[in-house]
């Protein structure tokens, strides 16, 4: 079964590289034409090119980005000037984002779900905590999201636990199916799913499935979405790859299911083996989700219909999603458990809400904050942010992955280990095997839990989705599988990280190179 399984990734791996050969050949030969034409102009295209580069470097310094980010793009354009800026304007600039951007605000004023919320509840989280309502209004405005009182939310600290509840509800479906996910593999989980909802199409559900072109590059491909179409599935990759698109690094790492307004799954698991430990390619992964009823689900669905639009000429109209979505739902029936916002990054935006918000936290946290996260590449504020809670006696810790998939982004993140226990962060690597969780939890009383890494690409780069809770019953569920975790795991110590001089050497040079990976 596993060795079926990676010759069918190679396959589909080359099939795709095979398909790009001709575009990548057609742009060397420009280049090489464009090269020649200009030979007998070298002295005068320098100067214009050393004129131009002093002017880019300027404007890359004046814009409001992450520091570590523009000085590497700098280092770049130093080393190669003209190649460097071609690199930045096509991959490293949020305008090159735009037409995806557009394309998407497009959809916003036909979408069948209001993104209301009661006007009361942001006065109440202030009538018991006005710092942590400054919070949930600074996510608000940025996002777009609305602040909602929590019905129910279940949380899961394995992805097989969170697995057997989607499955039951998606064969209670009656009405429709929204799957949103970065990764899609065929094997155990996806056949389990795809049967259930060949079948829920038969009853006359719609179901539909959005997934990542680069995401899924090895582990799905037009077969497979020709397959599911063939059984009467909808399904739609988002964001398809083009070699020359700005966009291209703009990726939907999302993960987000909705079955009838009535439930809506969230948190780190993908839809293939290795999250429910199926297969064990680093051990036991470790991963988390939730599953969430009441108002909150509107903004799972709105995400999804969003981009589901977005990318497909079947739009998802109103006549689907009923009336349910018009208006809160508040009632006597609904229980109340907290406070939740859910919301999504996107990375055309100015403010990177995510890695705002975790330093917003940090910066407020009184007795502890304790994140999971698979990387750790931080930029110059989020990594301060660290050491300063740490610095006036906060209990700040870091869950990290005992057994890495990705060994060189193990190396980078290890880069920052030194100064973060040196300032008095407590870091934990899960022996066991490989932590995929995403979430933080602060003094009890608020956390979140989503598909947010601390790495450059997440914070910055991708679509991202998170839900903020406060006071909600989960967050005890969460604290309780963080101290499971780090019981299981190993603590690093200071002493470690100071050993090995050659190994720091190669460790913190790969760290410059942590805002590209």
């Amino acid at each position: 079964m596993h060795k079926k399984k990676k010759t069918s990734v190679r396959r589909i791996i080359t099939g795709r590289i095979v398909s790009l050969l001709p575009i990548v050949v057609l742009q060397g030969l420009i280049i090489f034409c464009i090269a020649r034409w200009l030979a007998p102009f070298a002295t005068l295209f320098y100067s214009v090119l050393s004129v131009l580069s002093a002017l880019f470097v300027l404007f890359l310094i004046s814009k409001r980005e992450e520091g570590a980010y523009k000085m590497l793009w700098l280092l770049v354009m130093f080393v190669a000037p003209l190649p460097g800026a071609l690199m930045y304007l096509l991959y490293g600039n949020k305008r090159t984002g735009r037409v995806l951007e557009q394309r998407l605000n497009t959809i916003h004023d036909t979408i069948p779900i209001a993104l209301n919320g009661d006007e009361d509840t942001q006065k109440q989280i202030a009538g018991e905590d006005k710092r942590i309502a400054q919070t949930f209004a600074y996510v608000k405005n940025i996002t777009g999201f609305p602040v909602l009182r929590n019905d129910t939310a279940r949380y899961y600290p394995v992805g097989e636990l969170l697995f057997e509840q989607m499955l039951s509800a998606l064969k209670e479906a009656k009405r429709y199916v929204f799957i949103e996910y970065f990764i899609v593999q065929e094997g155990v989980m996806w056949e389990a799913m795809v049967n259930v909802m060949e079948q829920k199409v038969q009853e006359g559900v719609d179901v539909r499935v959005l997934y990542d072109d680069i995401g899924s590059i090895g582990t799905f491909s037009t077969r497979n979405r020709a397959s599911l179409l063939k059984k009467g599935i909808k399904c739609e990759k988002f964001n398809p790859l083009i070699v020359l698109s700005g966009a291209l690094n703009n990726r939907d790492h999302r993960k987000i299911m909705v079955v009838d307004g009535i439930v809506a799954f969230s948190g780190g698991i993908n839809l293939a083996d290795e999250y429910i430990n199926e297969v064990h390619p680093y051990g036991h992964w470790k991963d988390i989700g939730f599953q969430i009823t009441g108002d909150a689900i509107r903004s799972y669905a709105y995400m999804f219909i969003e981009f589901w639009n977005a990318s497909s000429a079947n739009k998802i109209t109103k006549e689907l999603v009923g009336d349910d979505y018009d208006k809160t739902r508040i009632s006597a029936n609904m229980d109340f458990d907290g406070y939740v916002l859910p919301y999504y990054d996107s990375p055309n935006r100015v403010e990177a809400a995510s890695n705002n918000l975790f330093i917003d936290l940090l910066g407020q946290s009184v007795n502890y904050i304790w994140f999971y996260t698979p990387y750790l590449l931080l930029g110059d504020g989020l990594r301060d942010a660290f050491v300063r809670a740490a610095q006036r006696g906060v209990d700040v810790r870091i869950v990290m992955p005992g057994i890495p998939d990705k060994k060189v982004v193990y190396h980078m993140s290890r880069s920052y280990y030194r100064e973060l226990l040196e300032a008095g962060v407590r870091i934990y690597e899960y022996t066991p095997g490989f932590v995929h969780a995403k979430a933080c939890l602060m003094d009890d009383h608020v956390g979140s839990i989503g598909t947010v890494n601390l790495d450059y690409r997440s914070l910055y780069l991708h679509y991202e989705c998170n839900a903020l809770f406060y006071k909600a019953s989960l967050l005890k569920d969460l604290k309780k599988d963080f101290e499971t975790s780090m019981e299981a795991g190993r603590e690093r110590t200071l002493q470690e990280e100071k050993r090995g001089f050659v190994h720091r050497v190669v460790n913190d040079v790969l760290r410059i190179f942590a805002p590209l990976i």
